[in-house]
């Protein structure tokens, strides 16, 4: 069995620095043999995984979603399964795939061996796991800085929003479906969802998976802060699109144009700008997961007796 992984650690992730020794300790008790290097500066980590393609089996990634999301072009490009460890404070995309917090448990997972091909979103270039948007959600990224995580926690995100939340206007944008058919919206936030949980466990859409093969767009539309507080048990549950202040839409594609460049968060970091080209890179990707992942119904693959040399 080939346990050669690349082991990147994001020492400015929440639980970064603190968890690295008991992160080198369990993967190790579980017979990998690790290859551990600097995380570095995000523009340069999906270069840094091109770099190692043929000394490694696998890419174990500690951080939060921002730090994955910056390895995704890297693990496209080279095809090397995915271990992920949640260090961050958000952690949507282990949320997705059903990996607990716990770092046991997590290391766990990626020596079971068992894998899924997951979906990836692209807005402009850019790569994304769990969400693109634009409008309030950009506020907050602007806002939620490493010290309001330190402090809060995964409330940060509840807070940072209602900060935000009272200085935020409605502008108009143009939603334009891959058949053609175009929405003109007067919204907030415009969010497009690959996975199904962001912002700290909210949920894009009742149905949605990480690997559905679809795009889930939604525009929020509030005239008043009190809307915000009535709406958050429903995104807790991806009911939201239920109201009369939301619209949504699912496809495989779609274009979004607004009167001015608006910037575009992906997965917490702020990458692009309107107009924008959003689109479904299907199965692109293979990550361990559970045997039993949540919300995903498709079987898993055991590539443990797969995770030998390549040469």
């Amino acid at each position: 069995m080939g346990k050669r992984a690349l082991l990147l650690i994001n020492r400015h992730a929440r639980k970064g620095q603190q968890k690295i020794s008991t992160v080198i300790e369990l993967l190790r008790e579980r017979g990998f043999d690790l290859l551990e290097r600097e995380m570095p500066p995000s523009g340069e980590l999906s270069n840094l995984i091109r770099q190692h393609k043929d000394r490694v089996d696998l890419v174990i990634v500690g951080g939060g979603d921002g730090t994955l999301n910056a390895a995704i072009a890297g693990l496209i490009d080279t095809q090397l399964p995915l271990g992920l460890l949640p260090l961050g404070t958000a952690n949507d995309l282990a949320r997705t795939l059903g990996i607990q917090a716990d770092l046991a448990q997590a290391c766990q997972v990626i020596a079971a061996g068992n894998t899924r091909r997951i979906d990836i979103g692209w807005v402009n270039g850019q790569h994304f796991f769990n969400v693109a948007s634009l409008g309030l959600s950009v506020k907050i990224t602007r806002e939620l800085t490493k010290e309001v995580k330190q402090r809060w926690g995964i409330l940060a995100y509840a807070v940072t929003a209602f900060k935000v939340l009272w200085k935020s206007r409605p502008f108009w944008a143009e939603v334009r479906e891959a058949n053609g058919q175009v929405h003109s919206v007067k919204t907030i936030q415009i969010t497009v969802g690959n996975g199904r949980f962001y912002g700290g466990g909210m949920v894009v859409a009742s149905n949605a998976t990480i690997n559905d093969g679809r795009l889930d767009l939604y525009s929020l539309s509030l005239q008043h802060w009190w809307q915000m507080i009535a709406l958050m048990p429903l995104f807790q549950r991806g009911h939201h699109a239920s109201t009369p202040w939301s619209e949504s839409w699912e496809g495989q594609e779609f274009y979004v144009q607004t009167r001015r460049p608006r910037s575009i968060n992906t997965d917490g970091e702020i990458t692009t700008s309107t107009p924008a080209h959003f689109r479904i890179l299907p199965k692109a990707l293979t990550v361990f997961t559970p045997a039993q992942s949540a919300g995903d119904s498709t079987p898993p693959q055991n590539t443990s007796a797969g995770l030998s040399p390549k040469h």
